[in-house]
């Protein structure tokens, strides 16, 4: 867990937006990782000025804990949360169960820096975070996508955290960026799978990051609606009225009614599966829009 110059400069942007840090809750105890020449780099180019001993001393204040960089940004308290007391969070709990009450809409920021992978219980862990927000709070999450196997129980998609921050569930997004984990790197806006009406895939070679911020604009209950991915929920609605026409009830009952498209789309997978595997990448690469960062799903960041 720990927070690296792409989470400073995505914390700095949060705080340019107008996002609350004033009460600010960790899940887990966040550590920085980042050199102090480019912290103070990093700090300066989201408008905070700081000398090269004060960067310095963000990075060995709380033992290298992130808490003075929060407290920089506009937190008057800050909260940590953990299972173990071994990181001296402040507060002690198993995200794998529901919080206690008493935490409810106490919290004008949650961050995730890389804890809820950890957590058999993704939805309970979740839930949790949301629920901690007041209305006009914000969850932020620095959190693993693509070739992290092993890392964790978990590697997210951005389909998943669309769904999640919903209106349904009183959220909406309103930031999520991918970068590869090197430094420097290119970031890219994430387009919403519902929006662009297929699959957001990347296919690449370096550990991935997302970057989320999501908004608490209601007080509702959480998951009352248990969230369904965004193609599957339009073929169902577009199935749902298809097979109320007479004529295609006749079709789905077997007297032989079929579309060359459809039955291309379920021969397609199966026939790459079994072509070399250098065929089988292309085919995959197609599916996933051509280009690593397709431009069309995700917009380049400009810094």
């Amino acid at each position: 867990m720990g927070i690296d110059a792409h989470a400073v400069r995505f914390l700095l942007d949060a705080r340019a937006r107008g996002v609350p840090f004033d009460v600010t809750a960790m899940i887990g105890r966040q550590s920085l990782h980042v050199e102090a020449a480019v912290l103070r780099q990093t700090l300066q180019d989201g408008g905070l000025a700081v000398s090269a001993d004060a960067a310095a001393r963000l990075l060995t204040d709380a033992d290298g804990f992130c808490e003075p960089l929060l407290r920089l940004l506009g937190a008057a308290r800050v909260e940590s949360l953990d299972l173990s007391p071994y990181q001296h969070a402040t507060i002690l709990h198993d995200m794998n169960n529901p919080l206690p009450e008493q935490y409810a809409q106490q919290f004008s920021l949650v961050i995730d820096g890389g804890s809820l992978e950890h957590v058999f219980n993704f939805p309970q862990a979740i839930s949790n975070c949301m629920r901690s927000l007041r209305v006009g709070g914000y969850y932020m999450a620095i959190t693993p996508t693509n070739n992290f196997m092993g890392h964790g129980f978990y590697q997210f998609s951005p389909e998943l955290y669309y769904r999640v921050f919903s209106a349904e569930n009183g959220f909406a997004v309103e930031r999520m960026v991918i970068y590869e984990d090197h430094w420097p790197a290119e970031w890219y806006q994430v387009t919403d799978p519902e929006t662009v009406k297929r699959r957001v895939i990347l296919l690449n070679r370096y550990p991935t990051y997302l970057l989320i911020l999501a908004r608490k604009s209601a007080q509702l209950p959480v998951f009352a609606t248990t969230p369904q991915q965004s193609d599957y929920s339009a073929w169902w609605q577009e199935a749902a009225r298809d097979l109320s026409r007479p004529s295609i009830r006749r079709k789905a009952s077997g007297d032989g009614g079929f579309s060359i498209a459809g039955v291309a789309r379920r021969l397609a997978a199966p026939l790459a599966n079994l072509a070399p595997a250098g065929l089988k990448h292309r085919y995959h690469h197609w599916r996933a829009g051509g280009d690593r960062f397709d431009p069309e799903v995700f917009k380049k960041v400009e810094r």
